[in-house]
């Protein structure tokens, strides 16, 4: 049999992500081959856009692997759920999810010192202090909790944000995702500070709470597309998939598509399961002033759930 091909961006986070599945397949499936398909998205041709730009076409780090899945030329996507749009195109399915790793967001600063007794948070930067990020989501909760700040964007991978964070000394502070920077092998050392291959001298990382602000639909986890009625990948799927964070993130995707289902939008969610019972906890900014709310139900409801929040917080 062909070997099964596992279509990603090229990446570094991408890489290490479809690396991460790889290794998993072929723990599962020593009998089976399986390789990497690099493509090139339109997101990452598009360098210079602005992510928060309501005109960016949709699918922006998917299309191009999604047309590969439909022509055969791929066969297993390996996407950051985050970015994969809650409507998929006719033939392709979500068929797997992994085991997320943590959602939380977090602080990067470069005006702290190493060795203050107090770590930076957004409440300790500097009044008027300029934070980069392209995420709306982000700037909108920065916004909501110090209105004070200037939020401007900035595009790259981590180690270029990273470096731009380093070198740019206008900018006080970068918002990237935990699960992005374990992935890549970041880690914190005493007093927070960020080490790494390349990680520039004396970054600081400070994770922030969901409670203080709420990650996008799917963050941390890695979700895995197929094609429809494909008994051989829909059996690697059931090998790989994680039933906890697979109704999380059903509450989700569902709650982000009842609220107009674009990746870009001002929203934030994120469910937890105790027992038998899921809860949902979310945020939009897309009215004229933030709404707030949370659901809770039975797990075999996820998809009800975020459906039932979506309407409460939908202006």
């Amino acid at each position: 049999m062909r070997p099964i091909k596992i279509a990603t961006r090229g990446s570094a986070l991408a890489l290490a992500q479809a690396g991460m599945v790889l290794a998993q397949c072929r723990a599962a499936f020593p009998e089976e081959a399986f390789e990497l398909s690099i493509i090139k998205t339109t997101g990452d041709k598009l360098q210079t856009a602005s992510l928060a730009s309501a005109n960016l076409p949709k699918g922006l780090f998917t299309k191009e692997i999604e047309e590969a899945l439909l022509d055969g030329s791929g066969d297993l996507a390996v996407h950051s759920l985050k970015d994969l749009p809650t409507e998929l195109p006719p033939g392709l399915k979500l068929g797997a999810v992994s085991q997320r790793a943590d959602v939380r967001d977090v602080l990067i600063t470069r005006h702290a010192s190493v060795s203050s007794p107090v770590l930076p948070s957004i409440a300790s930067l500097t009044r008027g202090a300029t934070v980069a990020t392209s995420s709306t989501r982000r700037r909108a909760q920065l916004l909501d909790l110090r209105p004070d700040l200037n939020i401007v964007p900035i595009r790259g991978n981590v180690g270029t944000r990273l470096r731009k964070l380093a070198e740019q000394t206008e900018l006080e502070a970068t918002i990237l995702a935990a699960a992005g920077l374990a992935r890549l092998h970041f880690r914190k050392g005493d007093a927070a500070e960020i080490t790494g291959d390349d990680v520039p001298d004396g970054l600081l990382a400070t994770a922030i709470s969901v409670e203080e602000m709420l990650p996008c639909v799917g963050q941390a986890a890695i979700g895995i597309e197929i094609r429809e009625n494909d008994s051989r990948l829909e059996r690697v799927c059931a090998a790989l998939n994680n039933a906890t964070t697979q109704h999380c993130v059903t509450a989700e995707r569902a709650f982000l598509r009842g609220m107009g289902g674009g990746c870009q939008l001002a929203v934030g969610a994120y469910a937890e399961i105790s027992g038998d019972t899921l809860r949902l906890r979310a945020i939009s900014f897309l009215g004229q002033k933030p709404v707030r709310g949370e659901l809770s139900g039975k797990v075999s409801e996820a998809e009800v759930i975020g459906q039932k929040l979506a309407e409460k917080l939908k202006p």
